[in-house]
């Protein structure tokens, strides 16, 4: 009696160490899941390229003027494994602190893992800049320096149930050759 007792006891206790050991793998597993997947990212906001349609500048000292119809690609890169669903919003363009231009970035989604492009078509000019600034130089020296500035609101949507909300910023410096007519310096923060 005691050689079945004993071996039904073995057979209890190896029973036990196989739950705790899948209890024990379960857990690690749920950890792994939560650090790896479950981690909500700030999409990142850029300008991927900046395209000058159009340009007719006047460097004149008594009355310096810019006037630029631009093609910029926007790209907004999600790194969750949910989309991100944002709000329409503007890009602003400006010189030396003054807003020259904005454009429309419509509402939309980027999907999981992805990068959306979004084409914004904006018209600038300097009628806001004022007269003292250093436009005639810059505009004579053929360097034009334009930052854009958009901040994207929206949320992060894991598996349907968890929304998270997250701003992206974008924050980019462009340099324009006033007089070749294109972008020749593109710098995203």
């Amino acid at each position: 009696m005691t050689r079945g007792n004993e071996d039904s006891r073995r057979k209890r206790n190896r029973c036990f160490l196989f739950i705790a050991a899948g209890i024990i793998l379960q857990t690690i597993i749920i950890l792994l899941f939560v650090v790896f997947v479950m981690r909500i990212k700030t999409p990142k906001v850029r300008l991927d390229s900046v395209a000058v349609d159009s340009l007719t500048a006047n460097s004149s000292p008594s009355s310096p003027s810019f006037k630029v119809q631009i093609n910029a690609l926007v790209t907004v890169k999600n790194k969750n494994f949910g989309h991100y669903k944002f709000e329409g919003s503007k890009v602003t363009f400006s010189y030396k602190g003054t807003a020259v231009g904005e454009g429309t970035i419509a509402k939309a989604k980027a999907k999981a893992k992805k990068t959306k492009k979004i084409n914004v078509t904006v018209s600038l000019n300097s009628n806001k800049v004022s007269s003292h600034s250093q436009l005639s130089s810059d505009l004579s020296s053929g360097n034009l320096t334009l930052t854009a500035y958009a901040k994207l609101d929206g949320k992060v949507h894991l598996f349907k149930v968890i929304k998270k909300k997250k701003s992206a910023n974008l924050n980019c410096t462009v340099h324009v050759d006033t007089k070749a007519k294109v972008v020749h310096v593109l710098t995203c923060k």
